[in-house]
Order: C-alpha cells, then structure tokens, then sequence
C-alpha cells in the first residue's frame, strides 16, 4: 500500500478536531481546528465528588490506574443532550491512562496500516444504519498501529470515508513518528451512542452517525470526514458548552500535558 505524507486539500472537509469555539466545518477543503491558548476558569460542579490523586501504577511509572468509576457517573442530560459542566476529577486532570486492547498488538516494528471494507460485525456493532447519509460501500476499515500513554505500541481501528482512507493512514503513520499518545483508538459503538452521559470518555475515532453538535444537519463524522484525536485531552467548547464534560481542566491549555493538541505541532501538521 502506497501511503501518501501529505494530506491534500480535498473537496471534502477532513477536520482534526480540538478545542473549539465554532460549529463543525461544512465541506470544504482541510480543516484543522486546534485549541484555545488562553486559560480558562475552570466550570465548578453542581455536586463535587470526591477522587483520589493520580498516581503512576507500579508496573509502569508512565501511566496512572484507569479509575473503577469511569464510565459509570451518570450525569444528567440537558434539553441539547449535553450535560452541565463539570470540575475535571483529580486524577483526570492530568490522564495518562494504559490503552485497553480490542485488537492484537502488533508483531512487527513500525508502523503498519491496513485498509479494507468495512466488515459485516464491525459494521453492525458501529453506528450506521440505513438512513446515514453515506452508503456502507463508501466506507472503508482501517488499522493502525499507534503509540499509548504507556509508551507502548497498540493496534487501532476507524472507519473513514473510503475516498481519504489512504491519506489517513498516512497521517497517522506521521503521528506514529511523532510518538504522540492516544488512549483509545476504536469505532464508536450504537450502545455507547445510546447510553446515559458520563463526560469522561477519551476516544479517537472518525465515523459516527449523527447530527452536528448543536444543529439538526449531519455532522461531517457521519460520513467518515472529520476525526476526533483524544477527545477529552482536546475537548469540544462553545460558550457553556464542554464535550465531554468533565473535561474542563483541558480548557487551560497553557497547562502542556501529554496528549493535547497545540497549532504548529505533530498532529496539526501531518
């Protein structure tokens, strides 16, 4: 497989998304929106809950116990399906989490890319269905070979559009160089679709079908056209709105920590 370094303006938009004040992009050429530099008071919560400190595992000085509780808060849902913001968790507030594996680890060294149709269990545990604006046969399944926060090699999955998969690819293969951490590389599930808001979920993936945050058009994620990269390091921001919602300690991002996004740097520019 040829695997191209540079992704090109398409007539589609490809949209890395990061922290942002503005709607998702409409099609147009590459669109790569990353987060505020200014800080940002932090949102206190209607109820603290008390959580303790982050601190490395004994195994592995690099990342920090994945807390029990996480994916279980449930929050409560307000009338635009988002739940109200929230103070960041103590031990969310600098995530380094191990990556939990769905696929094999990779055998070989490197990064290694695979590209294909999306197949019939992953199609049917994903969020499609007949009325998406895009046709399963437009879609296309990759693997990707990625670095987690446990400075360990992972396999990834995502379903793209079929028409940018090998430009993908290859921008991943440059984020791979980069050794840039990703907690969770996976296809979006109906279930987790479905399920009650916890405001701690950290995932990078592309395709999900739905509506664009705060509108009623389809979102450029339900055609494979725009990928989230570690969504709660890089959360969605408009006015009172944070996605995920307890995110809000990822607002100040002249706090660096591993696995935010900044203008200039690896992920912005492959």
């Amino acid at each position: 497989m040829t695997r191209r370094r540079v992704l090109a303006a398409a007539a589609v938009a490809v949209a890395l998304v990061g922290c942002s004040e503005t709607t998702e992009p409409s099609s147009r050429p590459l669109a790569v929106r990353t987060p505020a530099e200014d800080a940002v008071t932090e949102v206190p919560p209607p109820s603290p809950v008390a959580t303790p400190k982050a601190k490395p595992t004994p195994d592995n000085p690099y990342v920090t116990e994945r807390p029990p509780w996480l994916g279980t808060r449930v929050l409560p849902e307000g009338p635009q399906g988002f739940g109200p913001a929230q103070r960041t968790p103590p031990i969310l507030r600098n995530r380094r989490f191990a990556t939990p594996d769905i696929l094999p680890r990779p055998k070989k060294k490197g990064y290694t890319a695979t590209i294909g149709p999306v197949p019939r269990d992953v199609l049917e545990r994903s969020t499609w269905r007949p009325k998406c604006p895009v046709a399963v046969e437009d879609l296309a399944y990759l693997t990707m070979t990625f670095w987690g926060f446990d400075r360990d090699r992972h396999t990834g999955e995502m379903i793209v559009h079929a028409s940018v998969a090998e430009q993908i690819a290859g921008v991943f293969e440059r984020i791979y160089e980069a050794r840039y951490p990703i907690e969770e590389m996976r296809v979006i599930t109906l279930k987790e679709q479905r399920a009650p808001i916890t405001g701690d979920t950290n995932i990078t993936s592309s395709f999900e079908c739905r509506p664009v945050t705060l509108g009623d058009s389809w979102s450029q994620h339900s055609y494979g056209l725009a990928i989230d990269i570690n969504s709660f390091h890089n959360p969605y921001w408009r006015g009172d709105l944070v996605a995920p919602e307890l995110a809000t300690a990822y607002l100040k991002r002249n706090w660096r920590r591993p696995g935010m996004i900044f203008e200039g740097d690896a992920v912005v520019q492959a």
